[in-house]
């Protein structure tokens, strides 16, 4: 080869390189589940479907990093924001389902048809499944025709939610297909004997999909179709499992009390006392005879509502076994208070003298449940007893006592409940004026209209409710300057009441007011303000929706991508030190990521550290949280519901609530299962060690500490 053809060959050579387009751009990897989960977290946090995306830009030309005369490439458009809805269609199951949960959280109509599709369509049962719960969360009647089709689907999963979706929706429609489910799975024999504790939890056996069904007719009311399926022709029940026995008692029908006198001599203590609660509620004297034996009962759940029930029902009969109670030393506390509560429901001689001795008890519950029982048992001699009576150095027992003075002759209670306007605590004069607005003298509104602009937030929450009910002139405007000054408070209560009670006078005059608290700045206001508007406007409900959102949150987008949260190493256990002894708690992070976090926050804060627990209810709850003490106080900010399908049972830690999106720093345990709680309350924990502490623990006793170990420290506070 010439030399000139070599140097024209590597002439060419270069020109052919020069030419060349340049390797496309690298195209970014897609994000990873962690951050998948991290927007699902901040979108369901912030109550919205998607975040908006940016204005459209024109394309960028990005000029080659070659040489001159090479054409420009354009850069890759930008991902498409964060959008809850594309997740429903993810390639993977885990994002689909948790997607699905988050539509359920954010509450918006758009999430039905999605979530409808994802219902029929989806490969996955454990995604149905959740579409399913959604769907219930949503609440929409536009659901119920695709949940009644997947009551038929082939995974247990799926039918068990579809039905409980269908009971969370409340359309009576749905009642007849339920029952004819639930009648398939007792014919097929799955029920022949009651199934074991394991089947309080699973969900994904014929046992569960029964239980899910029989409490979605309770929600729905609907006992002849609940009769249909677990009564036979002669009234006694088919299926003698504690569940049967919760929904009878919840529905308190008469046709019931054959089949709970029944249950009420079954073995099982949840069985026992469920069915002693429906006898309860049907008053029916007939099951006296069936209730005074359980007065003996080592069980402690049975024994409490077999008083409770005696109480209710009146018979004189009871009197002298409940008495025994009273007066025995070795009484369990909790009990003596229950019976201290029922024996003023019985007309006999021997309990005045009791009641009388009782209202000196050491233990103030014992002495304002002695109070209530002898002004029902015995109004003149309760008059004739109040006259001598001294304050009480315990505040809880005053308002119990304002509550008193409310059901007594004006001429009686009035001076009494004038006098306790002053009253040192801040605390009784809530009550003080509920009692005034029940009777309704000439001067309350003007008592109303005063403490409307006291410095207590509960003291104008109450004052505002009784303007609500009581409605005088000038009301309107008075509650819409309490609504505003209400701004400077940092918990919501007062502000929410002024809202309500201002609704009572009507659109013209609530309208323009909750249209402002569409913008407050607690997300718990704005959803109360827009419930109030859509009562007022059904029209306005849905353009209310919208502009309530997004909500309000002190968390930075970071926080929602922190592994702890969205892919949690360990299972975080909290220590609830008391009085009583330790309560060991299994955090649910998985289920309620940002509760637990709340929750772990305020321990490590030290905020829980020497509060009282504020409210006892044996056989129910117990509660605490609240810096107040009186049920009313929080951390001055509230935080969203994650509402899961964990079932409240015995042992189960939820968040308390005003109303949906309302929590913040008081909890509850529960001593027994509660399935009306169900998909209504924020389930973020379980009782693992302890639950003997937590049936000690009565109103008043002290949280010392909540410490939290997570996996590598035990802190208490920072």
């Amino acid at each position: 080869m010439t030399r000139v053809s070599f140097v024209l060959l590597i002439a060419h050579g270069a020109a052919a390189c020069a030419s060349a387009p340049p390797p496309p751009p690298a195209q970014p990897a897609g994000p990873t589940y962690e951050q998948k989960i991290a927007w699902i977290l901040r979108l369901e946090d912030q109550r919205i479907l998607r975040d908006q995306a940016p204005p459209a830009a024109p394309p960028v030309m990005v000029p080659p990093p070659a040489r001159r005369g090479q054409p420009a490439v354009v850069a890759p458009p930008p991902p498409p924001p964060p959008d809850l809805i594309r997740l429903l269609g993810d390639s993977e199951a885990r994002t689909r389902r948790r997607a699905a949960l988050a539509v359920g959280h954010v509450g918006l109509r758009e999430g039905v048809e999605p979530l409808a599709a994802l219902l029929k369509s989806d490969s996955d049962p454990e995604v149905r499944q959740m579409a399913a719960f959604a769907l219930g969360l949503l609440g929409d009647t536009r659901a119920r025709d695709p949940l009644i089709a997947a009551a038929g689907d082939s995974s247990l999963l799926v039918q068990g939610a579809a039905v409980e979706a269908l009971g969370l929706i409340g359309d009576p429609a749905a009642a007849d297909p339920i029952a004819r489910m639930l009648s398939q799975i007792v014919q097929s024999g799955a029920l022949a004997q009651p199934p074991g504790d394991e089947d309080e939890v699973r969900r994904d056996t014929p046992p569960a999909a029964f239980r899910l069904g029989v409490y979605a007719l309770v929600r729905l009311k609907a006992f002849p179709q609940l009769a249909s399926v677990v009564l036979d022709q002669a009234g006694q029940p088919r299926v003698r499992w504690w569940p049967v026995a919760f929904a009878l008692q919840r529905l308190e029908d008469r046709r019931a009390l054959p089949a709970l006198i029944t249950l009420a001599r079954e073995a099982h203590p949840y069985t026992r006392a469920f069915a002693v609660k429906g006898l309860s509620g049907l008053k029916d004297p007939t099951a006296v005879p069936v209730l005074l034996p359980f007065l003996s009962s080592g069980e402690r759940s049975v024994l409490i509502e077999a008083i409770r029930a005696l109480g209710r029902i009146g018979d004189p009969a009871a009197a002298a076994p409940l008495l025994r109670v009273i007066r025995d030393a070795s009484t369990n506390p909790q009990v003596r208070l229950e019976a201290v509560m029922a024996i003023g429901g019985i007309r006999a001689p021997e309990v005045a003298d009791t009641l009388i001795d009782l209202i000196s008890d050491p233990v103030p519950a014992v002495r304002a449940s002695a109070i209530r029982s002898l002004a029902a048992f015995d109004t003149d001699n309760f008059v004739t007893i109040l006259s001598g009576l001294d304050p009480d150095p315990d505040w809880s027992v005053r308002a119990a006592l304002a509550s008193v003075l409310a059901t007594l002759a004006p001429e009686v209670g009035l001076p009494r409940l004038t006098a306790m306007l002053n009253d040192s605590d801040q605390r009784v004069v809530p009550s003080v004026l509920a009692a005034l607005v029940t009777l309704k003298p000439p001067t309350a509104a003007a008592v109303l209209f005063e403490r409307l602009k006291a410095d207590d937030p509960a003291v104008r929450a109450a004052a505002a409710e009784g303007i609500g009910q009581l409605k005088p002139a000038a009301g309107a405007s008075a509650l819409a300057e309490a609504y505003r000054a209400g701004q400077r408070d940092p918990d919501y209560p007062a502000r929410a009441a002024a809202l309500a009670a201002l609704a009572e006078y009507g659109a013209a005059a609530a309208t323009p007011v909750l249209q402002s608290a569409l913008a407050d700045k607690d997300w718990a206001v704005r959803v109360r303000a827009a419930r109030l508007l859509a009562r007022l406007d059904p029209g306005a409900g849905a353009e209310a929706e919208t502009r309530i959102r997004p909500a309000p949150t002190a968390l930075t987008s970071e926080a929602y991508q922190a592994v702890r949260l969205g892919n949690p190493p360990v299972s975080t256990q909290a220590y609830i030190d008391t009085d009583r002894g330790t309560i060991q708690i299994e955090l649910a992070v998985i289920d309620a990521p940002l509760t637990v976090e709340n929750f772990i926050t305020l321990a490590q804060k030290g905020y829980f550290n020497g509060l009282s627990v504020h409210r006892v209810v044996p056989n129910f709850v117990i509660q605490d949280g609240d810096p107040r003490g009186d049920g009313t106080g929080g951390p001055g900010y509230t935080i969203r519901d994650e509402l899961n399908e964990r079932p409240f049972l015995r042992g189960t830690l939820g968040m308390a609530l005003d109303w949906p999106d309302s929590g913040g720093s008081q909890w509850f345990i529960t001593h027994s299962p509660q399935p009306h709680l169900d998909a209504k309350y924020t389930v973020f924990g379980r009782v693992v060690n302890g639950m003997d502490i937590v049936d000690q623990l009565r109103q008043s006793d002290v949280i010392r500490r909540v410490r939290v170990w997570d996996g590598v420290t035990m802190t208490n506070r920072r």
